[in-house]
């Protein structure tokens, strides 16, 4: 019995959103009851493209090729502060394709051992901090960076060009309060190689080709140039005929997270009272209400609540990407970041929250300076 509860507490504390998620949808099947409508309510689209870009993704991971590559990138640095802002720009760029959570998954482990081999573990906790913030930052620039940006891409069904137009000007924003804080990182100088850390690609050589195809059949799809339906087919045979471990790099709990909430959501659609109170509420504060809502119940399920209920699509792509800052849960990828800092030696998780609240609460009220002085330019 206590090793079902000690199991229990740890699934919890593993897969908070998506209990919650479960709980929110079963209380709203009290009031709504189950039917056939519920279907209409899942946007199995946005699930598909989630399916195909994780497994991708992992593909591209397992062959090594993006710490291979910045490998070869820290070999021609010198000091503490070049290492930071190589690393750093590795997680803001990277995000843009192959997501935050992975970028961070990839690039933070790896920071932390650079930084142990070279004897300056002191700036661990503010390159993990940094790392984080640029992961989060840069993924907001594509709709393939995060999970909130795919779903409300695909359920305003804006164009690529409109939502690079939206989205750019914070990214390149982001970039230059990037730059300067770690240009605040002192240059101590380090001396070392790392030819014994380096991931061999024990694929054969046409694996990178493979997954660089399927990630540009993804990119299509994302377009829509290529239906959801004929995507999911092609990444799944392909995985089925070179390698069927991918099915297990899939986040799962991440996809049904989204068919709860669609189900609230649509539930909450077709309760009148609370339908009006969430549109009234919204109308003319979108942007401060889904960066609100984020730090509470993070970014992707405040987009999938919240987008229901109005169509200013683009104060909710900038208030769910901007709502990533803040609180810890703001953006379920910063969490990421957090296990790894908490598992190195001499960690201190309560001078890491501190510092970690400190820098987003910082970057994201000049990013909403930013946002108002663009829309009094505007």
């Amino acid at each position: 019995m206590k090793n079902l509860r000690t199991k229990l507490l740890h699934f919890l504390q593993k897969e908070l959103v998506l209990c919650i998620a479960g709980m929110a949808a079963i209380l709203t099947m009290l009031i709504v009851p189950p039917s056939i409508q519920y279907l209409t309510y899942i946007d199995f689209r946005v699930l598909g493209l989630l399916f195909c870009l994780m497994a991708v993704v992992a593909g591209f991971n397992k062959t090594g090729i993006f710490v291979l590559l910045s490998e070869k990138i820290l070999m021609r640095v010198a000091n503490v502060r070049s290492i930071a802002l190589v690393l750093v720009l590795l997680c803001f760029f990277s995000s843009m394709w192959i997501t935050n959570d992975v970028a961070l998954i990839t690039f933070v482990p790896f920071g932390i051992l650079i930084l142990t081999m070279t004897g300056h573990p002191k700036h661990i906790l503010k390159l993990v901090v940094l790392q984080t913030i640029a992961a989060n930052l840069g993924s907001m620039l594509t709709p393939v960076g995060n999970p909130q940006n795919l779903y409300l891409y695909s359920e305003y069904n804006i164009s690529i060009l409109e939502f690079l137009k939206i989205t750019i000007p914070y990214t390149l924003f982001s970039l230059l309060l990037l730059c300067i804080v770690v240009l605040l990182i002192p240059k101590e100088h380090i001396s070392f190689t790392l030819s014994d850390t380096a991931k061999k690609d024990k694929h054969k050589p046409y694996t990178l080709a493979m997954y660089s195809g399927l990630f540009l059949v993804c990119l299509a799809c994302v377009v829509r140039l290529i239906d959801y339906r004929v995507t999911l087919l092609i990444i799944v045979l392909c995985i089925l005929f070179f390698d069927r471990t991918l099915f297990r790099k899939v986040d799962y709990s991440l996809l049904l997270t989204f068919v709860f909430f669609f189900i609230f959501v649509g539930n909450i659609g077709n309760i009148a009272l609370i339908r009006d109170f969430l549109a009234s509420l919204l109308t003319g504060r979108e942007l401060i209400v889904s960066i609100l809502a984020s730090q509470v119940i993070s970014n992707v399920p405040a987009a999938v609540l919240l987008s229901a209920f109005t169509t200013d699509y683009k104060s909710m792509i900038l208030g769910t990407d901007l709502g990533g800052l803040g609180t810890l849960v703001a953006s379920l990828a910063s969490l990421i970041s957090y296990k790894f800092y908490s598992r190195t030696e001499g960690a201190n998780t309560a001078k890491y929250l501190r510092v970690f609240t400190i820098y987003n609460v910082g970057f994201l009220s000049l990013l909403l300076l930013f946002y108002y002085i663009m829309k009094l330019l505007s």
